[in-house]
């Protein structure tokens, strides 16, 4: 592989769960976001909100930014131009989700470049309405992501990725045989355990079927594992980011009553 030093920060990414005292200066903040916004983009469809409250931050992080899909600013400007909006929610949601996460890791890239970690937390969509209240954010802005961030005080390795060959396929998309699978998981599982990640994080997820018994301990539980009782249990209906997203003011399965 090809290295430059943007490329060593890339490969070097790791999620930092620890900080130091030290508050990011406005200089930084403005870098890491001006960053951020020359990601690509369809339109400019994302906003930030910021914290600097570090005793409610997760992580007690210095910063905490909250990447949002923002379609309030653009129906502004198109009420200028004297235009409607019409392309329906679930097509904006899309294009707005690629602006906001695109922006996200742009500022995740911006952040490791100047000495700083980051730490995203993808649970923000469950909690828009919170958020939303708590930074005063009008409808048609959709809290995706948060981003803590600040000056590392740990040093963890980089987590284990899939192999090129289960990532990566030219041409056509190949059928998937059984020891290809295999060494792919084992690739995920064997890098995860070398650094104990779970049972550093004491983050083993409950069984919840009546079916299944728990066989693992922190000496064999993996990702591989981790990410399957993820989601071969968690959020089974869509009903619950449903009600998130009407509360802000998107409608997935009807249309606004106007």
């Amino acid at each position: 592989m090809k290295l430059d030093p943007i490329i060593k920060i890339m490969l070097e990414h790791k999620s930092i769960r620890k900080y130091k005292d030290e508050m990011p200066s406005d200089e930084v903040v403005e870098t890491i976001v001006r960053a951020g916004q020359q990601a690509p983009f369809a339109s400019q469809a994302y906003s930030v909100l910021l914290s600097r409250k570090r005793e409610r931050n997760p992580f007690k992080s210095p910063l905490l930014f909250t990447i949002c899909v923002d379609y309030h600013k653009f129906e502004l400007i198109m009420a200028k131009r004297g235009w409607k909006p019409v392309t329906n929610d679930i097509t904006l949601l899309f294009f707005g989700i690629q602006d906001a996460a695109l922006m996200a890791e742009n500022m995740v890239i911006a952040g490791r470049s100047l000495g700083l970690g980051s730490c995203f937390l993808g649970s923000a969509m469950y909690r828009a309405d919170k958020i939303a209240e708590e930074y005063r954010v009008p409808k048609r802005v959709f809290p995706l992501v948060q981003l803590a961030m600040g000056y590392p005080a740990e040093d963890p390795p980089p987590r284990p990725r899939y192999p090129r060959e289960f990532t990566l396929f030219e041409d056509y998309y190949p059928e998937l045989d059984g020891e290809t699978i295999t060494k792919a998981m084992k690739v995920m599982d064997e890098g995860y355990l070398a650094q104990d990640y779970y049972r550093n994080m004491n983050a083993k997820i409950p069984i919840e079927a009546k079916d299944r018994e728990e066989t693992y301990t922190y000496d064999n539980y993996s990702w591989t594992e981790h990410i399957c009782r993820k989601w071969g249990q968690w959020y089974p209906e869509p009903k619950e980011l449903l009600e998130q997203l009407e509360k802000r003011g998107f409608h997935i399965t009807r249309k606004e009553q106007k």
